[in-house]
């Protein structure tokens, strides 16, 4: 009789840690290329993560609003207790926080920004910062003056649309610069690759410069460039994120970079999803002492903003290195 008893205890307190550890989802817009790859495994290299403490779920909402609406309600009606979400579409992705909020869900936006007040806390970076700054690289290099094209983001995106405004910011900046094309790649290398591929044959010899909104698209347009035999030196080019392959494209003077920090912006979400289940909470991510400028506060705050590096020779090696 004791031995069931002792049994029973056990049994009940295996039960109550396990309804206690707090389920969380993270409903990301895509996992094809490397940066959401990234954000993703940091993710899951957090240290609560590897110590056991709480649950994480990554949805991939293969680049569609409405299946991240979908993964929403599976959230919602799986009882997860709270949701880190890195949106495809500014707007739609509005009402599956609405939904979220309606079923008392906190949520938290990482990465790209969702127009809605409902939002407990954001983890992400300045994008018009990072438009304008990458715009700027190619418009020197250039000395202000001839062609340059600029590959878009997936329409709709916060990403999009602030690095567009950053991108027309430092374009503002030199009038007798023309922008011969410019169009969405949907953060596709292959896509980027088709669309230079079109546009070199439209302007030969005329693109001087490549605005790419993201690493993925900046690296198409140079296989482009290569593919048609021509010499990336010839091209001012510039992306964003620092995925490996930039890094390696800037080591090798192809192009510039800005590294976008989204292992910090994984990582920082989850800690302010974890504080919103569990008060007592401390952030257990080493970004806090990494970013000092980006303060904890307790986890009160509604926007936590990740600071950008630009990728130079000077820091590449290292970069390079964190990815062994």
């Amino acid at each position: 009789m004791k031995t069931m008893t002792l049994a029973a205890v056990l049994l009940s307190s295996t039960a109550a840690v396990a309804q206690d550890k707090p389920k969380i989802g993270a409903a990301v817009y895509g996992l094809n290329a490397e940066f959401m790859q990234l954000w993703a495994a940091a993710l899951e290299d957090h240290p609560a993560v590897k110590d056991g403490l709480v649950d994480v779920t990554i949805f991939d909402g293969r680049y569609d609003a409405l299946v991240q609406q979908e993964q929403f309600e599976t959230m919602i009606t799986q009882g997860y207790d709270a949701i880190i979400f890195v949106p495809i579409d500014i707007e739609a992705g509005a009402e599956a926080v609405q939904l979220a909020h309606d079923a008392g869900i906190p949520v938290f936006g990482s990465n790209t920004r969702v127009n809605s007040d409902l939002l407990n806390a954001y983890v992400g970076s300045d994008d018009v910062q990072s438009g304008y700054m990458e715009a700027k690289y190619v418009l020197d290099q250039i000395g202000c003056t001839g062609n340059v094209v600029v590959i878009e983001g997936p329409i709709g995106q916060s990403a999009q649309i602030q690095r567009l405004e950053g991108n027309e910011k430092a374009l503002a900046e030199c009038p007798d610069v023309e922008v011969v094309e410019q169009q969405t790649a949907n953060w596709s290398r292959a896509e980027a690759q088709t669309l230079m591929e079109n546009w070199l044959t439209a302007h030969p010899g005329d693109i001087a410069g490549v605005i790419g909104q993201n690493d993925e698209m900046a690296l198409g347009a140079i296989e482009a460039i290569k593919a048609a035999g021509l010499s990336v030196n010839d091209f001012a080019i510039a992306g964003i994120d620092g995925v490996t392959d930039a890094l390696l494209a800037v080591k090798a003077d192809e192009m510039a970079s800005i590294l976008q920090d989204g292992a910090a912006q994984a990582q920082g979400a989850l800690d302010l999803a974890i504080k919103a289940v569990n008060p007592d909470y401390e952030p257990m991510s080493k970004i806090w002492e990494q970013y000092p400028d980006m303060p904890w506060n307790g986890g009160s705050d509604k926007e936590y903003n990740v600071p950008w590096t630009p990728v130079t020779l000077e820091n590449v090696d290292a970069l390079l290195e964190m990815r062994q």
